[in-house]
């Protein structure tokens, strides 16, 4: 018999409520003691003291993690192949009804929220009648799952699962055992909806930014950051809150050091907001080394955010830039650029500037600007 067929009914683990039917099939055999899983635990992320953690299978695990990654008090979310009849699987193995889950390894602060509550938005995200298939992915490494690491979790999933079972007339498959063995992905399956925010995803786009907002609303009260939104002054908090060196140069149109700030080496991918109101300004695709000492960049992310005016201070006659919405001075910008990018260059200051990198971007409530990037 086939991995593949002697796991059909691997999803009737130990936690589903007695008063379910037994679906057809029996269980693997490394399910039902002949085959002993490997115990090993291979992941990055380690829970620190008040933190718990939490495995979730629910289909192709890019899904499940992107989701995961935006819901408030989650602190952190890898993904990898879980309760696996082998060690060290790959993505190939794994596609090849290895017996692994698609799984990702959620850590989070109870005391945000509870685990209760992140079961109640994982099984929204799945279809919990369906059996080695979610969306349109289908195989035992799609199946459901909630693996525990903390026996203390054990009552809490049993409760959820019988008070998820209480809702439908079809059974609920989500397979729930102790955590035995889980391997953290290869790195280009990391946050990979991220990394390709084109991805398929068989988890629905509006319930992830629902989630992402709600997350975005608790870390920056009273901020809204999507494509829409509408930016104005800082408040005075807001500027309270900043450096000297960032009053002095939004406010007074001072200039940092060249070659010793925060961002002229910068190379990672992400935006450049206002560090006054938090408007998206530049993007990393188009920032270069110009040499100059300060970040540098060939356009800005819409022009209409930006206003120049002539600067004729030092003796010099040159054209400053300024954010429209929150007047904060943010550089100046030069016709000396690189011929290839359009021979602009925009010198700016990276105290006017908070970079947040483009793994962030979704936790900070900048998700709906993901898709400036085209890879």
């Amino acid at each position: 018999m086939s991995i593949l067929a002697s796991l059909a009914a691997l999803n009737i683990g130990a936690c589903a409520p007695s008063t379910t039917p037994v679906m057809p099939g029996s269980l693997p055999k490394f399910q039902s003691g002949n085959v002993t899983l490997p115990e090993e635990i291979v992941q990055q992320n380690q829970k620190a003291e008040g933190q718990a953690e939490i495995y979730l299978a629910g289909g192709c695990f890019w899904g499940t993690e992107f989701l995961m990654m935006n819901v408030p008090g989650v602190e952190s979310v890898e993904v990898g192949y879980a309760n696996g009849p082998t060690s060290n699987p790959t993505y190939r193995d794994v596609c090849n009804d290895s017996g692994h889950a698609e799984s990702a390894h959620v850590i989070y602060n109870p005391d945000v929220v509870p685990l209760e509550k992140i079961l109640e938005v994982y099984y929204m995200s799945i279809d919990p009648t369906l059996l080695n298939q979610q969306g349109k992915d289908k195989g035992i490494q799609y199946r459901t799952g909630i693996y525990y690491s903390d026996p203390a979790d054990e009552p809490t999933i049993k409760k959820s699962l019988k008070d998820l079972q209480d809702t439908l007339s079809e059974r609920v498959v989500i397979e729930c055992t102790p955590i035995k063995n889980f391997y953290r992905a290869e790195e280009k399956h990391q946050q990979y909806l991220i990394k390709n925010p084109n991805g398929y995803c068989h988890v629905s786009r509006t319930f992830i930014n629902e989630q992402a907002k709600a997350k975005a609303a608790e870390q920056f009260p009273n901020k809204d950051f999507s494509r829409d939104a509408t930016y104005g002054k800082p408040t005075k908090e807001v500027l309270n809150n900043l450096s000297e060196l960032q009053v002095a140069v939004t406010q007074n149109a001072e200039t940092e050091p060249p070659f010793k700030n925060e961002y002229d080496e910068e190379s990672r991918s992400g935006i450049y907001v206002d560090v006054t109101n938090g408007q998206p300004l530049f993007i990393s695709t188009d920032k270069y080394d110009a040499g100059c000492g300060w970040p540098a960049f060939s356009k800005p992310i819409d022009e209409k955010a930006l206003v120049r005016r002539k600067d004729y201070s030092f003796g010099m006659e040159r054209i400053e830039v300024r954010a429209k919405a929150s007047n904060a001075h943010l550089g100046h910008v030069f016709d000396d650029g690189p011929k290839d990018k359009g021979g602009i260059r925009y010198c700016i200051n990276s105290a006017a500037l908070r970079f947040i990198p483009r793994d962030k971007m979704q936790e900070e409530g900048y998700g709906e600007w993901l898709d400036l990037f085209k890879d």
